[in-house]
């Protein structure tokens, strides 16, 4: 792998020098780490309604969503605004305040005014590229602009397609299905290994590299899924040791993708592209990811069900889980370099 050869890319970018960078993909990861979290806890809210005889087994976990988005509403409103918006409004002082708010130590330490500094100079730097529209995104340069946008955008779509959410999404039904007793118990649990394997793709990140933790975990769940497609379609649903294994490959599968795609493909896209197109070219990278999300949330029923007018493939939607994560390998070793805010591209 060492000897494939990448062109030359600059991130056109000003050098961030502060210690506090050099935990981005952490703190990046963190984002990650967040949604794995409350998708353990709709797991157990889940469980804990499911034997309620009346509508409450459907309402209750859907109107406890509006407690979250309450202390969101709430969060909002007593978040301080971003310092680097105070900057490029000239309203320096107000800038320090919410700089001093967000890390906790006085507005005239120097730490503080060393980071406005950093924040004053991006946005002069980002002054002089001048401004930039969608179209921007997907030109030829000499920084490779189109090339950034477009990893930006599949390797979204990629960590998709990676049949993640069909676990997530369906995978009590799929549980069930298999022959499993308690398929709410098996959900909460595969949550648990989401939640707690994200933890060491957040260290990990940052000490082995962003292209290596992608190569690894593109191997890994591969493997699993293909495993998991392979002992599904060769024993019964009454085979307990057997559905036992297929279980514990899916951890394993799901363990593969927490501690890399995961987190990992929301690092590279915050790393990848220049200060003139960064904020369009995110929000296309975002874009691919819940568009993606969407159509593999709505196709998958009519990929596993046996109804009229389905697939039916049940289990062996894993062979095709299993495919596009090679196709995951292959683009992470053919178009994914190793990305750091200290090694541009």
């Amino acid at each position: 792998m060492d000897s494939v050869s990448f062109p030359s890319f600059s991130l056109s970018s000003f050098p961030i020098t502060h210690p506090r960078a050099h935990h981005s993909g952490a703190v990046v990861s963190g984002y990650q780490w967040a949604i794995t979290i409350g998708l353990l806890v709709a797991a157990i809210v889940n469980n804990a309604t499911k034997d309620k005889p009346t509508r409450a087994s459907w309402q209750l976990p859907i109107a406890l969503q509006f407690i979250w988005g309450f202390i969101l509403a709430v969060g909002m409103i007593l978040l301080p605004e971003s310092p680097r918006w105070l900057i490029k409004k000239e309203r320096d002082e107000d800038a320090a305040r919410a700089l001093s708010r967000l890390i906790s130590l006085p507005s005239e330490h120097p730490e503080i005014r060393a980071e406005l500094d950093e924040i004053r100079a991006s946005y002069q730097h980002e002054k002089q590229l001048g401004e930039s529209s969608y179209l921007d995104c997907f030109r030829s340069s000499d920084n490779k602009i189109l090339l950034r946008t477009l990893s930006g955008i599949f390797i979204q779509a990629w960590q998709q397609l990676t049949g993640i959410n069909f676990i997530f999404y369906y995978g009590t039904v799929f549980f069930k299905n298999s022959g499993i007793s308690n398929p709410f118990l098996i959900t909460i649990a595969t949550n648990i290994i989401n939640v707690f394997m994200t933890l060491p793709g957040m260290w990990g990140v940052e000490r082995f590299g962003r292209r290596r933790l992608l190569l690894v975990g593109a191997v890994g769940m591969c493997v699993c899924e293909f495993l998991v497609a392979i002992i599904g379609v060769t024993i019964s649903t009454s085979n307990t040791a057997g559905q036992k294994v297929l279980i514990a490959f899916v951890c394993i599968y799901i363990a593969f993708f927490a501690s890399t795609w995961g987190p990992v493909a929301w690092v590279i896209t915050g790393e990848i592209f220049p200060l003139n197109v960064r904020a369009k070219a995110m929000s296309l990278s975002v874009a691919s990811n819940w568009l993606w999300n969407f159509g593999i949330g709505y196709a998958t029923p009519y990929l596993v069900n046996k109804e009229p007018g389905s697939a039916g493939l049940e289990v062996k939607v894993f062979f095709i889980w299993g495919s596009t994560c090679a196709g995951c390998f292959l683009f992470t070793y053919f178009c994914i370099p190793e990305v750091s805010l200290f090694v541009p591209w």
